[in-house]
């Protein structure tokens, strides 16, 4: 459907979408056929690029036809009739007849540029235009033989009056001009006209007053038929480091092929004049395909023809006999660069009608004709498109080679001819042809792909290529079953097993059955072919060179190891240890068993080869500590020192738990010079990790204890000092080893030395010494004598002992002399006793006579320090009569520190601190700070002052007549005592009411003293004390020993009352009391 000319061109991204009214063509998506599986279906994770096991036939894949082009009408309506159409890098330029250029740019939404080119219709027809490859440089020619040149950036079509000659075509330079996107200069380029002459030229669109566009037009070669130049191209290569230069031009009936290396490397320049040069007296590479008709292209089709110096992979020459075809080989060593090349004639129905244009794509020739549209497949020259067009001129065929486009016009529409199928059927010609790599290259769908992989595989398979044939198999739907036993029929065990890996790999991981199956099946495979070779090799090891048969070995069980590596997970333990140890693979059972971590039975090998270092070697690898425990007593019986070495390298194990192992070597022969394992282990745990068990230090002393008594010095060394370092209870300050039990084995194995260091560990140390001296040890029974070093009556006790011993059983007067110099508790005279009364005073007369020596100079000490404590005492004395003597000034106005008040209005008392006090004030506040037991011991004086007072206290007497009030009853003094001694019949509350009582006791007590009582006791005349013995107070003078027990009373209770200033004391005493107490509201913080 056409629309009507708009008031301006609106294009849109994407190459006229807006202008081309797309056919209501279906989908052209192939569905999936539903196939059936049979045996191991291989499925796969999501995410997972491999093929999807689909049919293996033709049969199961949608074959709908499809159209693979379809054309697209542009809706655009064109102002004046249409004669030319070039289409490249997005970049369409229409020539209308009026001679006006319609330029739009593909890629932008925005209206066409129109340049007129200053020519009335009736001066000049266009006849053909050439757009260079990066679509910046535009040439027009016309049938009058004028050339036009513009620049697409500026717009501004330029006259080339020196190019008098009509272009039929032009070899651009492509790969300087993709490479170069800003540049101005069109290269150089070569010029195909009509009279059969090339040129070469240079063009150049930027504004220079002083240069001409057209920098140089020269010609380089004249055909000798001199027919027009239908086709022209040229190529440099290699692409990088351009050294020759292929040029191919076509006639009506010939094609040339010119091969030589260009004139240079610069930018700009001469380049083709040597090339062409070096043909005038040579003939070129000449084809000729006679023919009636003029009609004659030359087009190339490049991968990745967007790129800059990408080359072109296949040509194809239009002629008058058909389509001459082939590919471009730049290696070859001869000017022939055009390999394969073949003649495709047209089809037969059309042979009356001459094509008139042609472009080509990657697998089809597009054909034109006045009235349809044929595609011919280049792979298999099969027709795959013909449609017919009718109604209007048909003008050409072009197409954007950089961009893939392609584009058909008449001389009122324009249609654009989508290749977007093409390649849907490519795969099943390419499958038919048996390039199966190419097919597999273009298959759309699963479906497609899997049916090329069962050809291929069975194409492989028929050809005897077996391993390419199962790693095709493994890919493709074919029954498991089938192909199993396909290779099983022709013998081949290698390709299946090749086939069973592939087909591993590629099931998926939730099919456990499927995978075990498949894996347990493999390792039959890999432990028969090494059975295989290892017969081979046997058998021909003498007379053969095996070399390459244990290579092959090698490389299988490599093979088969990382094998078990890879699928461990998918292989059963039991199963594979019988079919390992079936086919006497120890190698690879113990490879097997290491793999899954199975170490136990690594070690249960070893150990039953008695290979201990080995089996210590796998423990160590593993960090499974059960196996140090459950091998431990073998090893240690077999290889004590390697087994404890390991043991020290895992300190997070429990020595309790190796105690049965360590116990293996407590009665196992040993060499004496070589040291106990378990005694090495067991002081390690002790010391260095300081484990605090008694029965780890128990049984060292056990394997001391038990060691051959041979040589008892050095082993009863090695237990002391065991004995004497081992740790001790923080706490208690006592060894971790039983001391009895230590005792008992020292006693029973005969080891002197250490029973009396026990005895000495228990405090016996009576015992120590009797045995030490039992054993004529002196030096042991010294050392033993001393250790009680807080126990003076003790350690005399001891060495009397001793002293005895070296007297009464050595009977050697000068010895026992010398005995007393190594103490100093023991005199001449403590050891007198012990010597026979025969004995001659005059042996140990001088040991005598020093020792009076020293009593005298003794008691000389002491009597100086008798005179010293005498003379201290008088001057005590003295300083205490010169403080009863003491006194302090005062004001007649002082006031006291506690009321405020006139203090010589009543008795009081004067602080070094210059705090002064009433009695009746200093007395309450004393009783505030003192400490309980004072406080008790105030009650009692006050209570023994005045307890026989049983009426009121007469002052008549007094200096100061005060009233005191009566005292309370006995009954209320003794509620203090009371909640103590009284049972609380509330069990349940007994703790909780005893709490309480000890917290209010100093409370209670407080309120026992009465101040005013006190006062009167404290500050009555000498002699007077009320009431004491008698109904009421009086002056009694008549009984000293009364008095002077009164005065010590007052004088101790005035001592606990004015001992301290209480403001003084009373700072330091409630230092941890609160500034504010509980129930006492404070407001001077409020805001």
């Amino acid at each position: 459907m056409r629309l009507s000319q708009p008031p301006r061109v609106e294009t849109q991204p994407g190459m006229f979408d807006d202008y081309v009214e797309h056919s209501n063509v279906p989908a052209l998506g192939l569905s999936s056929a539903q196939l059936q599986y049979e045996g191991f279906e291989p499925t796969y994770e999501p995410g997972d690029n491999r093929v999807v096991d689909l049919g293996p036939s033709l049969s199961q894949v949608d074959d709908t036809p499809r159209p693979l082009f379809s054309l697209e009408s542009v809706q655009y309506t064109l102002p004046a009739p249409l004669v030319s159409l070039v289409v490249s890098s997005n970049m369409l330029v229409m020539g209308l007849s009026d001679n006006r250029l319609v330029i739009f740019e593909l890629t932008r939404d925005q209206y066409p540029s129109i340049i007129q080119i200053t020519r009335k219709p009736t001066e000049m027809t266009i006849y053909k235009m050439f757009f260079d490859p990066s679509g910046r440089h535009l040439l027009v020619t016309s049938t009058q033989g004028e050339t036009w040149y513009i620049y697409i950036p500026s717009k501004k079509p330029k006259h080339l009056k020196s190019w008098k000659m009509i272009i039929e075509s032009v070899a651009w330079n492509r790969s300087a001009l993709l490479a170069s996107s800003q540049g101005t200069s069109s290269r150089e380029i070569l010029i195909g006209a009509k009279s059969g002459t090339i040129y070469e030229a240079l063009l150049d669109g930027a504004e220079d007053l002083f240069k001409s566009t057209d920098r140089y037009l020269h010609p380089v070669f004249s055909m000798p038929e001199k027919q027009p130049i239908t086709g022209l191209r040229f190529d440099m290569f290699p692409p990088l480091d351009p050294k020759k230069a292929l040029v191919m031009a076509t006639t009506p009936t010939r094609i040339y092929q010119f091969v030589g290396a260009p004139d240079r490397k610069g930018d700009e320049g001469k380049v083709f004049t040597g090339l062409f040069a070096s043909y005038r007296d040579t003939t070129p590479k000449i084809l000729e395909l006679p023919g009636q008709i003029q009609t004659s292209e030359l087009h190339v089709f490049t991968d990745h023809a967007d790129q800059a110096h990408s080359l072109p992979r296949l040509v194809a020459w239009m002629n008058a006999a058909g389509i001459y075809r082939g590919t471009l080989n730049f290696e070859s060593s001869t000017d022939d660069l055009i390999d394969s090349a073949q003649l495709l004639p047209y089809p037969p129905h059309l042979q009356a009608n001459t094509p008139l244009s042609m472009v080509m794509t990657k697998f089809h020739f597009m054909l034109l004709y006045r009235d349809r549209l044929v595609g011919i497949c280049n792979l298999n020259e099969k027709t795959t498109y013909d449609v017919p067009l009718a109604g209007e001129q048909v003008r050409g065929i072009t197409a954007d080679t950089v961009r893939g486009t392609y584009w058909i016009y008449t001389d009122q529409s324009i249609y654009e001819l989508s290749t977007e199928n093409e390649a849907i059927d490519v795969w099943k010609i390419y499958l038919e042809n048996g390039q199966y790599d190419s097919a597999l290259e273009y298959t759309r769908t699963a479906a497609q792909r899997d049916v090329v992989i069962s050809a291929q595989g069975q194409a492989y398979f028929d050809q005897g290529r077996y391993f390419q044939a199962a790693h095709c198999y493994s890919q493709s739907s074919v029954p498991f079953e089938d192909v199993a036993l396909k290779f099983l029929d022709v013998g081949e065990r290698d390709s299946l097993r090749s086939y069973l890996v592939s087909r591993l790999e590629r099931t998926q991981k939730g099919d456990l059955t499927q995978r075990m199956m498949l894996a347990t099946w493999l390792v039959e495979f890999y432990l028969s072919k090494c059975n295989e070779l290892d017969d081979i090799i046997a058998s021909r090891s003498i007379s053969q060179d095996v070399e390459n048969l244990q290579a092959e070995r090698t490389i299988l069980e490599d093979e088969i190891r990382h094998f078990f590596v890879t699928y461990k997970a998918n292989l059963d333990p039991t199963t594979m240890y019988e079919l390992i140890q079936g086919h006497g693979r120890t190698d690879l059972f113990l490879y097997y068993a290491t793999t899954i971590g199975d170490s136990e039975r690594v070690v249960e090998h070893w150990i039953l080869e008695e290979e201990w270092r080995k089996a210590i070697d796998i423990i160590i690898r593993q960090s499974d500590l059960e196996l140090y425990y459950r091998f431990g007593p073998v090893l240690m019986r077999n290889a004590s020192k390697e087994t404890v070495d390991s043991w020290l390298r895992r300190p997070e194990l429990d020595p309790l738990r190796l105690v049965p192992s360590l116990l293996q070597l407590q009665h196992a022969p040993r060499d004496p010079l070589v040291p106990n394992q378990a005694i090495r282990y067991l002081s390690h745990v002790i010391f260095e990790q300081g484990n605090p068990s008694p029965t780890l230090h128990n049984l060292v002393i056990t394997f001391y204890t038990s060691a051959p008594t041979t040589s008892p010095p050095e082993d009863d060394v090695k237990l002391l000092r065991f004995l004497s370092t081992a740790p001790v209870d923080p706490l208690t300050q006592k060894p971790y080893y039983d001391l009895d039990y230590a005792l008992r084995l020292c006693k029973q194995t005969g080891r002197i030395q250490p029973c009396v260091h026990i005895y000495s560990k228990m405090g016996l140390f009576e015992n120590s010494v009797d045995l030490a001296l039992e054993k004529n040890d002196l030096e042991l029974a010294k050392i033993n004598a001393d250790m009680p070093e807080d126990d003076i009556p003790l350690r005399k006790k001891l060495w009397l002992k001793i002293a005895k011993y070296v007297v009464q059983e050595k009977q050697d007067i000068k010895t026992a002399m010398h005995f007393l110099e190594n103490t100093d508790l023991l005199k001449i005279e403590d050891i007198l006793p012990f010597f026979p009364d025969f004995v001659v005073i005059d042996d140990f007369k001088e040991e005598i006579c020093n020792a009076l020596e020293d009593y005298a100079a003794h008691i000389d000490e002491l009597k100086a320090e008798m005179d010293d404590a005498t003379r201290n005492a008088q001057a005590i004395k003295s300083d205490i009569a010169v403080l009863k003597t003491r006194f302090v000034t005062i004001d007649a106005g002082e006031r006291c520190s506690s009321c405020g008040n006139a203090l010589l209005t009543r008795q009081f008392y004067v602080f070094p601190c210059q705090h002064t006090f009433h009695a009746d004030c200093l007395i309450g506040l004393a009783k505030e700070y003192l400490p309980a037991h004072l406080l008790r011991r105030i009650v009692a004086l006050q209570e023994e002052m005045v307890g026989r007072n049983q009426g009121p206290i007469d002052r008549s007497d007094s200096p100061v007549p005060r009233k005191i009030p009566p005292r309370q009853p006995a009954t209320q003094r003794t509620l203090l005592s009371s909640n103590f001694t009284n049972p609380i019949p509330n069990g349940a509350r007994a703790a909780n009411v005893v709490g309480r009582n000890i917290l209010s006791a100093g409370d209670k007590l407080r309120e026992l003293i009465v101040p005013d009582t006190l006062v009167t006791l404290v500050t009555a005349p000498v002699g007077w004390i009320p009431g004491i013995g008698l109904g009421g107070g009086r002056r009694n003078d008549t009984d000293p020993e009364l008095g002077k027990k009164t005065e010590k009373l007052r004088t101790e209770l005035e001592n606990v009352l004015a001992s301290n200033c209480p403001l003084c004391e009373s700072v330091v005493a409630g230092l941890d009391k609160p500034f504010i107490e509980s129930g006492e509201v404070d407001t001077s913080w409020d805001l």
